[in-house]
Parts: C-alpha cells; sequence; structure tokens
C-alpha cells in the first residue's frame, strides 16, 4: 500500500537547482512540499540559526535569484517578485531542517529528498564515467590521427616554398 504522503521523485529533481557550485533547494519549494508556509518555515529557521551554517542554507543574492527565474519557467508570478530572494537549503540543510519539522509529513518528505539527492549523485557520477571513457577515446584516436595532421602540416609547408618552374625552356634564357 502507497502511502499517501508520498512525494514524487520527479518533482523533487525539478526542485533542486545548481548554485555556487552546490546542489540546493529553495524555502518556497521546501514549505510546500513539508505542507508549511514559508513564512513558518522561515521563522523555524530563524529561531535555530546555530543550526544552519553557510554550507547548509544561505540567502540567493539579487543576481543569483535573477539568473534562477530567467532559466527556470516554474516559479509563479508572485514569487518571482518577492522584494527579498529565497533561502537555499544544501542537502545537510535540508536533513537539518528535517530535525525541526517534525510532522509525519516532514519525515517521508526528507526521506524522499535524501533519495533525490542520492540519485542525482549517481547520474552525475555516471555521466563523469561517461566522460572520462570519452576522453580516452580522444587521446587514443588523436595519437592515430597525428601522422595525418602531420602530413598535412608537410603539405602546407611544402606550398609556401617557391616551386621549380614547368613548362618550356628557351635555350639560353636562363
Amino acid at each position: 500500500m502507497e502511502n499517501k504522503l508520498s512525494v514524487s521523485e520527479e518533482l523533487l529533481v525539478q526542485s533542486i537547482f545548481l548554485v555556487r557550485g552546490m546542489k540546493i533547494m529553495l524555502d518556497f519549494d521546501l514549505a510546500k512540499l513539508y505542507g508549511v508556509e514559508t513564512r513558518s518555515l522561515k521563522q523555524q529557521v530563524k529561531r535555530n540559526l546555530d543550526r544552519f551554517p553557510h554550507d547548509f542554507m544561505f540567502q540567493l543574492t539579487k543576481p543569483e535569484w535573477d539568473e534562477l527565474i530567467t532559466n527556470c519557467d516554474k516559479f509563479p508570478k508572485k514569487i518571482k517578485h518577492y522584494p527579498r530572494p529565497p533561502l537555499a537549503f544544501t542537502e545537510q540543510g535540508v536533513s537539518m531542517l528535517s530535525s525541526l519539522l517534525r510532522s509525519k509529513r516532514a519525515i517521508i518528505v526528507n526521506i524522499a529528498i535524501m533519495r533525490a539527492f542520492v540519485n542525482l549523485r549517481q547520474l552525475i557520477d555516471t555521466n563523469k564515467d561517461l566522460i572520462r571513457r570519452i576522453d580516452s577515446l580522444e587521446e587514443k584516436y588523436d595519437k592515430k590521427f597525428i601522422l595525418v595532421f602531420e602530413a598535412i602540416k608537410e603539405l602546407i609547408r611544402a606550398e609556401n616554398q617557391p616551386r621549380e618552374r614547368i613548362g618550356y625552356k628557351i635555350p639560353g634564357s636562363d
């Protein structure tokens, strides 16, 4: 029997962004997932700021927020025009949030979020392996094509050297 409070992993993955080289989730997305108001979530964070060092949670800068808005169509209009950019929570920050929000829904959502982060990490690792393989193939074939490139360069050099004239030579006109 599937739990009524389960969360779509696809929805979670769409709520994870890359900012400052870190995978983050925004306060309003987390509030929606946890079933609380954004201001309530922020109040809990403010009351427990010592639990959220900079690598767990930070406020987006205006340029970072503008870039996210530009690159992502999913944000509602009212959120796009908030007076202050949202808070960004890293994976550790999301985990810390779940210790503050102690509802059954918070537990289920947190488990789903942690699984989504793990799946993203695995996907990134798979892509890194693929990139390594492509680099290896390029290196292998680059070595084979060095001879071809050398021959082409030699032809170009030879083209720039003066050539012996072709045609009839009239005796005594040298």
